[in-house]
């Protein structure tokens, strides 16, 4: 029997369905600047699946030879201080990956350890990483989210909103940088997740089982042949994958070229008024994905397709509503604002 431990990950490209988590996911991978994603939905749905298939689509990149942040050895902006204090930066080809948080994690294994005894005894910092050191320029999965307590949830806040994690113990302070996509998965029935932390997320996406019966049976018939022989399974995608890669890696060569017109912006201020959203936020995350998917698309300029797409990711979890009252984006209402606009 195969061995758990040598298994290679489910592909990505493998899984049935489940188009717009999908592409939520790689929207993120695209553009990290859209904010991560919130996945919600039932037990059985691949929400944790498809998160961790990510790593093996991820394209490659330059980090500093040694670092433990995986410093961008051209992008001084944001180095460690250990990168600050070198003289050379060797750089070496790497990948992101996905970083695990449990629910269960204290803060310490969150934000990381100072060792006070020496820092004190010999006048110098010593610095355990945690996992947000882990998670610099990779994805940092949250399994289970809105069970998250709430100190952990606020040093998340905190290390998403200003991209760095503050560590001060007895007077003695250390910080480092920490960007990351944050991805969280949840199960509704279990209790929500806290509004702030909701907010931090850029785009949100409901799933639920399949539906069609021949989508249901291809969804049994793939996790079998995994299971039977993962990796000729795997083989079996390779080439998908591969292409995936590729269009992902040309997407974020080409997304600084995406423009807008004024009229685009309007249309996306429209929508985000005749939805009664919350703050700004929504139309700024709204355009960075209608951008980051023109350029999925091989676009270098937005088109309403992608406001429509954006929308539906970016809006649903912004709505103003009462207390107990789910929050919906009403998609023809916005397809037909968008249809009667005009050209954008």
């Amino acid at each position: 029997m195969d061995n758990p431990i040598n298994r290679p990950l489910y592909p990505f490209c493998a899984i049935v369905g489940q188009e717009e988590m999908k592409r939520a996911l790689l929207l993120n991978l695209i553009n990290p600047k859209i904010g991560g994603v919130l996945i919600r939905g039932e037990k059985g749905t691949a929400k944790s699946t498809a998160v961790r298939a990510l790593a093996e689509v991820t394209g490659t990149r330059q980090e500093v030879d040694g670092c433990f942040y995986s410093c961008d050895p051209n992008d001084s902006a944001f180095w460690c201080q250990d990168c600050r204090e070198r003289s050379e930066h060797p750089m070496k080809t790497g990948r992101m990956r996905v970083v695990n948080l449990p629910v269960s994690a204290t803060e310490d294994r969150v934000v990381g350890t100072l060792d006070m005894e020496y820092a004190l005894t010999h006048g110098k910092k010593v610095f355990e990483p945690g996992i947000l050191a882990e998670a610099n320029r990779n994805i940092l999965y949250v399994d289970e989210v809105n069970l998250l307590e709430d100190h952990i949830v606020d040093v998340l806040l905190d290390a998403a909103a200003m991209g760095v994690n503050s560590i001060e113990r007895e007077g003695v302070s250390f910080s480092h940088p920490s960007h990351f996509i944050l991805i969280g998965t949840m199960n509704p029935e279990e209790g929500d997740l806290r509004p702030q932390l909701l907010d931090r997320f850029g785009l949100v996406v409901d799933v639920t089982g399949e539906t069609s019966i021949e989508k249901r049976m291809e969804v049994i018939r793939r996790r079998l042949a995994y299971e039977t022989d993962p990796h000729t399974f795997v083989q079996q995608y390779a080439q998908e994958q591969e292409a995936l890669r590729l269009q992902i890696e040309q997407a974020q060569k080409q997304l600084p070229q995406v423009t807008w017109s004024e009229n685009c912006l309007e249309l996306s201020a429209k929508i985000s008024l005749s939805l009664d959203v919350d703050g700004h936020r929504a139309d700024i995350t709204m355009l960075k994905t209608a951008m980051t998917n023109a350029a999925f698309m091989g676009r270098t300029r937005i088109i309403k397709e992608d406001l429509l797409t954006a929308a539906r990711l970016a809006l649903p979890h912004r709505m103003r509503r009462n207390p107990f009252e789910e929050s919906t984006v009403d998609l023809d209402h916005i397809a037909q604002m968008v249809n009667d606009y005009g050209e954008i």
